[in-house]
Order: structure tokens, then C-alpha cells, then sequence
């Protein structure tokens, strides 16, 4: 009876002690803002278009709102994006804002659409410590909207991956 007791007691403890560790070093990112899950670096920042809840869901589609809005990743080999090798724009589906030129993308052979460089001011970084990684997020500078994330593992001259969410891009191709 004592060592059912008392291994009860350690475990709930440490069970408790584990979450706020997770906690205290990020590991739990999201918190709950009524229906809405929202980055802690989200509720930090400012950005120049922004939607209610309802209009989110009203603009994009099931899918662009879950990889948009609230961080998800599509499939691997999912995105019609990845096999897009037409001269052109990658813009942010969320608010258009151009993010990445058709010169700078590559065959990652990962299954996303990837670039070795955004185009200038469209993008920015955050870190991010879900399951227990750390990565760097990337997010559109205008809407906030979550894109992918980026890995010192791409090709020169920047030697970077830009690895993104097909569906939480539009492509524009350049016309003659």
C-alpha cells in the first residue's frame, strides 16, 4: 500500500514538475485565447493586416487555416507548388504579400516547396521549440501567417532552406 502511495505521489510530481519545465522553456508554445490557438510570439507582435477568427476562416480554406493560422504542416509531396518550375511569385495566401521569387527555389527532395532566399522584407523568424526541437519558424512579415521553417542545409550562395507550406502559398507566374 505504501509503494502504490508513494509511487503515485512521484509520479504526479513529477508529472507536474515536467510541465512547468516544458512551460518555462517553450515547449508548450500555444496557449488558448477563446476558440483561437495562438502563438505566444504571436500575441507579442504586430502586424499590419489582420482578420478576426471568423474572418480567417472566411478567406482561407480548412487546410490554409490550419498551416496558416495555427501553425500545421501539409503532407509531404501534397502541395501542387512543389512541382511549380514556371518563371513567376510566390506570394502569402493569407495577404498576397510576395515572399519568394521562382529564381531561388530548389528541389529540396523534401516533399515542400523550397527557396534558398526570401525576397526582401517579406519574411521573418521566430524560434520554435515544438516537440521538442528547436527551429527557426518562418512567417509572412505582413499577416503573421506561419509558412514553414528554415535549415542551414540549403544550397549556395546563402547556404539556407527555406522548406514551406505549399497551401500557405499562391504562385503568380511572370508574364512576357
Amino acid at each position: 500500500m505504501f509503494a502504490k502511495r508513494f509511487s503515485r505521489r512521484h509520479f504526479l510530481f513529477a508529472s507536474g514538475g515536467l510541465g512547468v519545465v516544458a512551460l518555462a522553456f517553450g515547449l508548450l508554445p500555444k496557449f488558448s485565447t477563446g476558440s483561437v490557438l495562438i502563438s505566444q510570439a504571436d500575441a507579442a507582435e504586430a502586424f499590419e493586416v489582420t482578420h478576426s477568427d471568423q474572418e480567417w476562416h472566411a478567406i482561407l480554406s480548412d487546410e490554409q487555416y490550419d498551416i496558416l493560422r495555427e501553425e500545421g504542416t501539409e503532407r509531404a509531396y501534397s502541395s501542387p507548388l512543389n512541382d511549380e518550375h514556371r518563371a513567376g511569385t510566390f506570394a502569402c495566401a493569407g495577404c498576397d504579400l510576395p515572399l519568394f521569387s521562382s529564381d531561388t527555389k530548389f528541389d529540396s527532395r523534401t516533399g515542400w516547396p523550397s527557396f534558398w532566399a526570401p525576397l526582401d522584407k517579406a519574411v521573418a523568424t521566430r524560434q520554435d521549440r515544438t516537440f521538442g526541437m528547436v527551429r527557426e519558424e518562418v512567417h509572412c512579415r505582413r499577416c503573421g501567417g506561419h509558412l514553414g521553417h528554415v535549415f542551414d542545409d540549403g544550397p549556395k550562395p546563402t547556404g539556407l532552406r527555406y522548406c514551406m507550406n505549399g497551401l500557405a502559398m499562391k504562385f503568380a507566374a511572370k508574364t512576357a
